[in-house]
């Protein structure tokens, strides 16, 4: 019984020891789980940019009365720059200011570089 007792209060010491060791390793790797979750970050602001321009462009092209096909959108971290080569009226550009501004997503619309005559 004697040798029962120190058996199990052996085991019960190694796996106290060894459990300790597993939260001290699960400690150490929690900040490089946080470094490698930047990228998936990064991801997902370029997903997020990606799907404002596309949802810019198509509500800008389906617009009558705005040269929506020559209007060029940029987006970065939600805010949209509007451009073009050609150019638009007064009130264009502020109809397509405005329709940018009702996308979700969007935190800044700029569009000094959109020509007007």
């Amino acid at each position: 019984m004697k040798k029962f007792a120190i058996a199990a209060a052996t085991a019960t010491a190694l796996t106290l020891s060894m459990a300790n060791g597993a939260f001290a390793a699960e400690a150490t790797q929690a900040p490089v789980m946080l470094a490698s979750n930047q990228p998936v970050a990064d991801a997902k602001q370029e997903t997020s940019d990606t799907w404002i321009t596309t949802k810019v462009k198509a509500d800008l092209l389906t617009e009558k009365g705005i040269p929506g096909s020559d209007i060029k959108v940029e987006t970065s971290h939600g805010v949209v720059s509007l451009s073009s080569d050609t150019k638009v009226t007064p009130s264009q550009k502020e109809t397509a200011v405005n329709i940018t501004k009702k996308i979700k997503g969007v935190k800044d619309v700029t569009a000094e570089a959109l020509k007007t005559e």
